[in-house]
């Protein structure tokens, strides 16, 4: 019951299974469509799915760490802090994860642990704050660019699933996928730190605090219209602009219409990401078959 109350409240298993999903499998046919090579197989889906939902658990593992003080003073009613789940449980899961993720990577191409090193580091630095926390919190525009570079590296490890026992290398134009999916990582994270003011805390950084309620709202739409483009180039580089245009395009009008500060930032910003990978992803392999 502990973990269920755990998972609900800071790692809802089914919705960021189904973004993950989305995510690791439009990576996977994307890079395919890009290099013009196969479709991946199951095994490829299977690895990259699991590997990628224990990047993003290990994510939310490494932020209990890190924002323990913080969420013991201001967000004492969170299942770390009132006791409910101890840091130590946490850690293990994280070091299984890990054990997962290495061994299914020498199982199916040891070059993959190269990718991996790259972003278990990565993951390592930003736990520790890249040992300047001070000096970033005082930044909250570097802490969020620096922090969100995990989600292409990620990505590029999705993909690899793919290229790299195929090709041995990325294709040409993947670049423009990987910008589409710091964007959206920029997308994700700003709709989840938007709020009215009578939703906020005490204690807790949001960027309506810190641009203002409107403001925050209309530079995440920004950060939509930045991934729209991303994703129209990348999606140039296999012959869908125009699908993706249309039904991307209709999703940017409709969440900047929509877009309101609070709970409903953070669920357009999730249907959003879905549309953005089941359009860059799945929407080619219809128009194949």
């Amino acid at each position: 019951m502990r973990w269920w109350t755990y998972q609900k409240e800071r790692f809802p298993l089914f919705a960021n299974g189904l973004l993950i999903a989305a995510f690791s499998a439009c990576a996977l046919l994307y890079s395919s469509f890009l290099s013009k090579g196969p479709l991946p197989g199951p095994a490829m889906f299977l690895i990259a799915f699991v590997t990628c939902f224990i990047f993003f658990l290990q994510l939310r593992i490494a932020d209990e760490f890190k924002d323990a003080e913080e969420d013991a003073t201001y967000r004492p009613y969170r299942p770390v802090p009132s006791g409910l789940i101890k840091l130590r449980e946490l850690g293990w899961i994280f070091v299984l994860g890990a054990i997962i993720q290495l061994t299914l990577a020498l199982w199916f191409s040891p070059q993959l642990l190269f990718i991996l090193l790259f972003a278990w580091t990565y993951l390592a630095l930003m736990s520790v704050e890249f040992f300047r926390r001070d000096w970033l919190k005082a930044r909250p525009i570097t802490y969020l660019w620096t922090h969100m570079l995990i989600m292409p590296i990620v990505d590029l490890y999705a993909t690899a699933c793919y290229w790299q026992p195929t090709l041995d290398a990325p294709p040409s134009g993947l670049i423009w996928f990987l910008a589409a999916s710091f964007t959206n990582g920029l997308v994700i994270e700003l709709g989840r730190k938007i709020r009215l003011p009578e939703n906020e805390e005490p204690g807790v950084s949001t960027y309506s605090k810190l641009w203002g309620t409107n403001r925050a709202a209309w530079i995440w739409v920004g950060c939509l219209t930045a991934t729209f483009s991303f994703a129209f180039i990348a999606a140039s580089q296999i012959g869908t602009q125009l699908q993706t245009a249309i039904i991307l395009g209709t999703a940017l009008a409709l969440s900047t219409i929509l877009s309101q500060p609070g709970k409903r930032l953070e669920l357009l910003s999730a249907l959003w990401t879905l549309a953005l990978y089941l359009t860059l992803g799945i929407l080619p392999l219809l128009l194949e078959s």
